[in-house]
């Protein structure tokens, strides 16, 4: 389990270069009106889906998920605020992609932009920084 914890925190590091660089490149080809579609854009989704599958073992498995605790600030975060922002922001991220293929080249790149970024700031909201006093540390 502890692999999978040194697994999850260092490939959020990953995930969120990739959404980074993938705004960043939806935001240049939509002012150029560029037309083609960009790999980082599949490689941002592919890494967030990864870091969910192995987040939803570690639900399972974790100390600290438990629903009895639901009143304690640890507890709760880990149980319910975590674990809920955070499908809902790869939710996005997947909506985004998926609406991107579907609607004219001219606002592929703008869906692009923004669904990732929605769910880019969703993920650094629910992301136990070390300064939140939530038992994670940077890796």
């Amino acid at each position: 389990m502890n692999a999978l914890v040194h697994a999850h925190s260092g490939l959020r590091y990953v995930v969120l270069a990739l959404l980074i660089a993938a705004i960043g490149i939806a935001y240049s080809n939509w002012q150029k009106n560029e037309t083609s579609d960009s790999k980082v854009y599949s490689w941002a989704l592919i890494s967030c889906h990864i870091q969910l599958l192995i987040g939803l073992i570690l639900y399972v498995m974790s100390p600290k998920v438990d629903f009895s605790m639901i009143g304690d600030k640890l507890y709760r975060f880990y149980t319910v605020e975590h674990i809920l922002m955070m499908i809902i922001a790869i939710a996005l991220i997947t909506i985004g992609r998926v609406r991107s293929r579907k609607v004219e080249a001219g606002a592929k790149h703008r869906t692009i932009l923004y669904f990732y970024a929605m769910g880019l700031i969703l993920i650094l909201v629910s992301i136990p920084w070390p300064f939140r006093n939530l038992g994670a540390g940077w890796f």
